[in-house]
């Protein structure tokens, strides 16, 4: 992953977008990362398989919920012992 200074980050801002869009750049202060830019396009891929990894993770979970008795009402009687 190519990596550059914030200080050029800001001087060559569009330099740094351009490069972005072909693979994320990493930001770095004070030889340490700040940040990393990345195309919208890969953006948007990370936070698709993001999404389908809590979905397929809640959907598990619920599966493994109801197999072992839980049920909406008893889940309700549960939160309302907490309140």
């Amino acid at each position: 992953m190519k990596e550059v200074a914030a200080s050029e980050a800001k001087n060559r801002f569009g330099y740094l977008l351009d490069a972005a869009q072909s693979a994320p750049v990493r930001v770095t202060r004070k030889g340490r990362v700040v940040g990393v830019m990345m195309s919208v396009q890969q953006y948007e891929r990370l936070r698709g398989a993001a999404w389908e990894r809590l979905s397929a993770t809640m959907d598990a979970l619920g599966e493994e919920a109801s197999a072992k008795g839980l049920t909406k009402a008893r889940l309700e009687a549960l939160l309302a012992e907490e309140s």
